[in-house]
């Protein structure tokens, strides 16, 4: 089936996300320079423009509904110098969103085969400053050099935030959440203030996929 790749992403932008108070002008764009449709299945194609949350691969994971990670981007939008952190990369969909506004991107999935997806995806996209690792990142990360980042990116449910992943915020910096379980769960924003203040804010509510979290070997993979 052949389908109008522009115009299915026009009324994505249109008749999903703008209405949904998401209005940066500079967030609309990138969701037409960053191809929604590079990271998913070819056979996908016709659905990756939907309000649904689609698979990826043969796993449990899954891309969220495309209003979702436009707001998202809109509440933690990278500045040039920042340094981020995602954690749970799935497709990488997200991780090249925040790429496009940030200094560097250090995403981090549990599974090593979806960590190689998401590397064919930036390859395809030609995205050269994002660093894919492997392992167990719900309670923080702490193999770069620097343990400390500008924002922190969730793509995940978690229970609840852990301190220590708090704790690798910069001043200043800026962390988003799905915090909770079924059958709703608030997006999170987090804004670390001071050494021991941060302010919380429930964006929205939503329901996604929780978090994995059991134990992972550790490799890096750098391009």
């Amino acid at each position: 089936m052949t389908i109008n790749i522009t115009n299915f992403r026009h009324k994505m932008i249109e008749q999903q996300i703008r209405p949904w108070s998401i209005s940066d002008i500079q967030v609309l764009e990138t969701l037409n320079i960053i191809r929604r449709e590079l990271f998913a299945l070819d056979s996908q194609v016709p659905l990756v423009f939907s309000d649904i949350f689609l698979p990826i691969q043969d796993s449990q994971e899954v891309m969220m509904e495309p209003k979702i990670e436009a707001r998202v981007l809109q509440a933690i939008k990278p500045r040039g110098q920042d340094r981020v952190l995602e954690i749970g990369t799935g497709s990488g969909y997200m991780a090249a969103l925040l790429a496009y506004f940030a200094k560097s991107v250090t995403t981090v999935e549990i599974r090593p085969e979806l960590a190689d997806f998401a590397i064919d995806n930036f390859h395809k996209c030609r995205i050269p400053n994002i660093r894919v690792e492997v392992g167990d990142a719900s309670a923080g990360w702490k193999v770069s050099e620097n343990n400390t980042y500008d924002i922190i990116c969730v793509s995940g449910g978690l229970k609840e935030i852990p301190i220590s992943l708090k704790n690798q915020l910069n001043i200043g910096g800026k962390l988003l959440a799905f915090v909770g379980q079924e059958p709703v769960m608030s997006a999170v924003l987090i804004t670390r203030h001071s050494h021991d203040y941060f302010q919380t804010e429930s964006l929205f509510e939503t329901l996604v996929p929780m978090l994995k979290t059991e134990s992972a070997g550790i490799e890096q993979f750098e391009f």
